[in-house]
């Protein structure tokens, strides 16, 4: 780790920073199990633990923290106010030092920072797992934020997937059924396209198109002559982040608003576009004053194939409409291998939809109470063998991602109310005019 803040990018650097936090979490899980015995207090020790875990996984950013955004959501994981410590890799990572970030504005778009812009501030808004954001005022008055990608992320990234595809070969894990490298390899090539802001600016500018109908979800838009492959300039929209939003305790009204919106934001432009934001942690969400939702980060978007989304389309439509649909051609329509019999097949794909379907059966849904995503990973390991025979399409990594953390935020929102009417809207307006032409 340099003085500046940068994030180590070669294999055995970043291997190293996992191992050593392997060997102290192990360690402290051991005296926290000896503590337990004698009776004592652990809540300190977990703390220091986690507080460590969270400070590593900062300084290197990249995927290694991204899995640890990923654990921030997961309600079950932890309790409330450990939870806490890891949710600052939403936003919280060791920032690299301001002069840097001056030099890297420099060398992008020929200028400093005290050039190109009216204000711009030395102290960042957040910084996250591939760049830090400051805010700035363009000479026009506008208030923007510029996004600033850390050095040698792209390389850090390639570094984990690879040291990550070594240690599936080390545990055995590449024959056929249990060759997850496609998977990865999708993963990978998802997170290394977030390095380049041009496509992002671009996927931004996709985003904003499709969601124009909706005055109530906000998109920021790019600022092309601020902005290059490693600058990326937005228009600013000030509020609280979703995780902000959940700790201020909303009444009830306010967390339903906000959940709907949040259902729209995802859902809705892959159902009306094959177009997903698929990186849905709770800081790339912000909730405005007047009760608008705001999309942040668009690097990570995936757009579709047609024939995928209109697959689970007929699905949604099926379950809304009562009509009579058939799972197992429907997940081959997708773009599933299904390698076992079809009594299995059709027995897994039920008790899948069970635990899917639950808000949709019902008028009155309480997200407080929702257990779906521990029910599915439940599931998951009593059928394993059952779920390594009926295989997603690579592309479906991208809308797992989407779909089971928007069902973190809604279950943190913990809201409760007539869900189904909200898909069921969705649902109309495709059926009204659906449009899966391909996006940014």
């Amino acid at each position: 780790m340099s003085k500046s803040g940068n994030p180590p990018r070669g294999r055995l650097a970043r291997i190293g920073k996992v191992a050593a936090l392997s060997a102290r979490g192990s360690a402290g899980l051991a005296w926290r199990a000896v503590r337990k015995m004698a009776g004592a207090e652990t809540e300190a020790l977990d703390r220091s633990t986690l507080g460590h875990f969270a400070h590593v996984l900062g300084e290197m950013k990249g995927a290694a923290m991204k899995l640890g955004q990923a654990l921030s959501m997961d309600v079950d994981a932890l309790p409330p106010e450990l939870r806490g410590i890891i949710a600052r890799l939403q936003s919280e990572a060791p920032p690299i030092a301001a002069e840097e970030i001056a030099r890297i504005i420099e060398a992008e778009l020929g200028a400093p920072p005290e050039r190109l812009f009216a204000e711009f501030s030395r102290e960042p808004l957040a910084a996250a797992s591939l760049g830090q954001v400051h805010a700035a005022r363009l000479e026009d008055g506008r208030e923007v934020v510029v996004k600033v990608q850390y050095p040698g992320i792209a390389e850090a990234v390639e570094s984990d997937f690879d040291n990550l595809s070594t240690l599936a070969r080390a545990a055995g894990l590449t024959t056929k059924l249990l060759d997850g490298r496609r998977y990865v390899d999708e993963l990978r090539s998802e997170v290394v396209r977030e390095t380049d802001y041009v496509l992002e600016a671009e996927r931004a500018r996709r985003f904003a198109e499709v969601l124009s109908p909706e005055p109530d979800l906000i998109v920021p838009l790019p600022v092309p002559e601020r902005s290059s492959d490693r600058v990326l300039c937005l228009t600013r929209v000030r509020g609280r982040t979703l995780q902000q939003f959940i700790d201020s305790g909303p009444d009830a009204s306010a967390r339903w608003r906000v959940s709907e919106l949040l259902i729209r934001a995802v859902h809705g432009p892959f159902f009306s576009a094959a177009l997903l934001h698929a990186d849905p942690h709770p800081g790339n969400f912000l909730v405005t004053e007047e009760g608008r939702l705001a999309l942040l980060d668009f690097g990570c978007v995936k757009t579709f194939r047609p024939e995928f989304v209109e697959a689970i389309r007929a699905f949604l439509r099926s379950e809304m409409l009562g009509l009579s649909y058939d799972a197992l051609a429907g997940v081959r329509a997708a773009g599933f291998e299904v390698d076992t019999d079809e009594a299995t097949a059709r027995s897994l794909l039920s008790e899948i939809l069970e635990i899917a379907t639950r808000p949709l059966r019902t008028n009155v849904y309480d997200y407080a109470r929702d257990t779906s995503v521990p029910d599915m990973r439940a599931l998951g390991l009593r059928r394993a063998g059952d779920f390594l025979r009926v295989r997603p399409p690579a592309e479906a990594v991208m809308l797992g991602r989407a779909v089971g953390g928007c069902a973190q935020n809604l279950r943190a929102l913990g809201a409760r109310g007539d869900f189904r009417s909200v898909y069921l809207r969705l649902l109309e307006r495709t059926l009204s005019g659906p449009s899966t032409r391909a996006g940014g």
